[in-house]
């Protein structure tokens, strides 16, 4: 009898399934042409009609005014996107595909991250996208900057998405999971300096704002986009941003395994 082939090891098949998970929802994001473009609309008219109105500002960062601005876009494009992913799996929870995925031999934390990358990549586009967009408005930042700004996007992405689907895994209607997503991303946004460096405010507000990890990531992007790689910006950014997204995924991915059982 000819000899069985050998099973493949642990690792090439958690590989495997990520990328057939990944592969599944990519094909339904590229299916959706007005879901990668329209998701950059509000950062790109925050661009076009807000960046003009701080060409004249004296800032306390260094670097122009669209050195200050975009790297604040970029994370806001990833927070107010990658903060929404969880409606998808609520659609999902509904028509019975959660469940149906749920009994496949593919590990949760394969079902996690294959979602993950495709919310990572669609978000990275988008980026690239608004930083074209800036470049053509006046933008002057070394590529190295601009590489890293995006490894940010892609981070918090991971982060935020992770959190979306786990309290989308909790509740139940939409009426439930939105509400809830507002009252975190809004003072998410207001109290991280995404539009203008905190330290413009009072001191009371800048003490504040460092409560939020988000504070951390613009810091270190604003960095990169002035050729800051050494900094303490980008040190504790590149800190707080990994251990966000560890902690994060890995919360995800116990939720996820608690709900199936």
């Amino acid at each position: 009898m000819p000899a069985s082939p050998p099973a493949p090891s642990p690792v090439s098949a958690f590989l495997s399934d990520t990328a057939l998970v990944f592969g599944r929802y990519a094909r339904q994001t590229l299916r959706s042409r007005l879901q990668m473009l329209f998701g950059v609309l509000m950062p790109l008219l925050y661009l076009l009609f807000f960046g003009p109105l701080l060409t004249g500002l004296p800032l306390a960062s260094p670097g122009s005014s669209w050195q200050v601005l975009v790297p604040g876009l970029l994370l806001q494009l990833a927070l107010f996107g990658a903060s929404f992913c969880g409606f998808g799996i609520i659609v999902e929870k509904q028509y019975g595909v959660v469940e149906r995925m749920r009994v496949t031999p593919v590990s949760r934390l394969a079902l996690l991250l294959g979602r993950v990358l495709r919310d990572a990549a669609l978000f990275v586009f988008q980026a690239a996208l608004l930083i074209l967009a800036a470049l053509a408005m006046g933008l002057r930042a070394p590529l190295p900057g601009i590489l890293i700004g995006l490894g940010f996007v892609a981070v918090l992405t991971a982060a935020l998405a992770s959190l979306s689907y786990a309290l989308a895994l909790k509740v139940g209607t939409p009426q439930e999971f939105g509400p809830v997503i507002n009252a975190v991303t809004m003072p998410s946004m207001l109290l991280s300096g995404l539009m203008l460096p905190i330290a413009l405010g009072p001191r009371w507000l800048d003490v504040l704002s460092h409560l939020m990890p988000l504070r951390y990531l613009v810091d270190a992007v604003r960095a990169a986009f002035v050729g800051a790689y050494s900094s303490p910006a980008m040190l504790h950014g590149a800190l707080v941003a990994v251990a966000f997204a560890t902690l994060s995924v890995t919360y995800c991915t116990r939720t996820f395994r608690r709900s199936a059982a």
